[in-house]
C-alpha cells in the first residue's frame, strides 16, 4: 500500500474488505455499496483503531467484521424509523441500534439504503435545531430607532 493510501479512509476500507477473504468481506462490501448509494455526499472515515465509519452531517454508522458476524451500528438508530424491521440488535437502547449479518444472511440493499437516508435526515434535523434563529427581514436592527 502506498503512503498516500494509509491516510485515505476509503483505501483502508478497501484493504479491510480485501483482507477479509470469507463471507464477511463480501457482506461488508455489499453493506458499503448500499450505504454509498444512499447519498453522494457520504464521507468514509477510519476511526477507533480500524473501524469503517460513514458520515453525513454527523456519524451515520460504524461497520465491523467480527469473528462470527458483520455488525453495522447506527449512531442514532433509536431515533430512526425502521418500518422494514432492518434493525435486529440493540432494540432496547436509547441511542444506538445495529444490524448483525451472519453467514448466509442477505443484505437487503434497498431497505438499508432507505435506513441510511433516514439516518442522514435525522442528523440534518439535529443541525437545524442547533442553528441560530434566522432574523426576520422586517425586524429592526439592534440599536436602530424607527423614524
Amino acid at each position: 500500500m502506498r503512503a498516500k493510501d494509509v491516510a485515505d479512509p476509503s483505501a483502508q476500507i478497501d484493504k479491510l474488505i480485501a483482507e477479509t477473504t470469507d463471507w464477511r468481506g463480501e457482506t461488508l462490501a455489499r453493506v458499503r455499496k448500499a450505504i454509498l448509494a444512499a447519498d453522494p455526499a457520504i464521507v468514509e472515515e477510519w476511526k477507533w483503531m480500524g473501524s469503517p465509519v460513514w458520515s453525513r452531517d454527523g456519524i451515520i454508522a460504524v461497520g465491523n467484521a467480527h469473528k462470527k458476524h458483520v455488525k453495522l451500528t447506527f449512531a442514532n438508530g433509536a431515533h430512526i424509523a425502521d418500518p422494514e424491521n432492518v434493525f435486529n440488535n440493540g432494540l432496547d437502547g436509547n441511542k444506538w441500534r445495529s444490524i448483525d449479518y451472519f453467514e448466509g444472511d442477505t443484505v437487503n440493499a434497498p431497505a438499508l439504503t432507505r435506513l441510511i437516508r433516514a439516518a442522514i435526515a435525522y442528523n440534518q434535523s439535529k443541525l437545524k435545531k442547533k442553528a441560530p434563529p434566522r432574523r426576520r427581514a422586517d425586524a429592526k436592527a439592534p440599536g436602530r430607532r424607527e423614524t
